[in-house]
């Protein structure tokens, strides 16, 4: 019967000895999946904010975070691009929604520079961030080149007529529907948003009228 006791009475403790370190570390792993989200929250908006290449200090502060913590995560840090490149197409979804008007080729070519240059608008202080840091990070560059995969494709789709027009003409219009001419136009020349779009829009015009 002593025996039965014993058993009886520590089978509990072992059991309470087993989960109280699983606990532990999930409560650990939970800590640390709202430190990377705080972090990769303060990274947004730093870098949305016109910050280009937060510090660790300047991330640990908006974080609310231990500078240990930040170091730590910066460690991984293709994993928080990827974190901050899918939070940024989350944000532009709505932006991207609907296919091409119904309409001639100026009226669609018109619609479709205001489509992107809203876009770029949005992504202009992250694409400036990560093309500085392109060259050293394998997601970057893979990031860059579905971005220009995307913008032919959407050219394509918007503007079929583009299959039958001159190579320099596609190569042309492709370069003026890119990021790098709205950036061009927004950050060297220091045009508005207003005049950069209008200048994109009569210069692709210009091109489609002459095939």
């Amino acid at each position: 019967m002593l025996s039965g006791g014993a058993s009886a009475m520590t089978a509990p403790m072992a059991a309470s000895a087993q989960v109280e370190p699983v606990a532990s570390v999930d409560g650990r792993v939970r800590r640390g999946e709202r430190s990377r989200e705080a972090i990769v929250a303060a990274l947004f908006e730093l870098i949305g904010e016109g910050v280009p290449r937060p510090t660790a200090q300047q991330v640990a502060k908006r974080a609310r975070v231990n500078i240990r913590t930040v170091f730590r995560h910066f460690s991984e840090m293709e994993s928080l691009y990827a974190a901050l490149d899918s939070r940024l197409r989350g944000e532009l979804r709505g932006l991207l929604e609907g296919g091409p008007p119904r309409a001639g080729i100026e009226a669609r070519a018109t619609a479709l520079v205001r489509q992107h240059c809203e876009v770029f608008e949005r992504i202009a202080p992250y694409k400036r961030s990560s093309n500085s840091k392109r060259w050293g990070s394998r997601f970057l560059t893979e990031a860059h080149r579905e971005l220009v995969r995307e913008l032919r494709n959407r050219l394509l789709l918007w503007l079929p007529e583009l299959s039958h027009a001159s190579t320099e003409a596609r190569n042309a219009i492709e370069l003026l529907t890119s990021f790098e001419a709205w950036d061009r136009l927004r950050s060297d020349q220091r045009l508005g948003r207003n005049a950069a779009r209008t200048a994109i829009e009569h210069a692709v015009i210009a091109v489609l009228a002459r095939g």
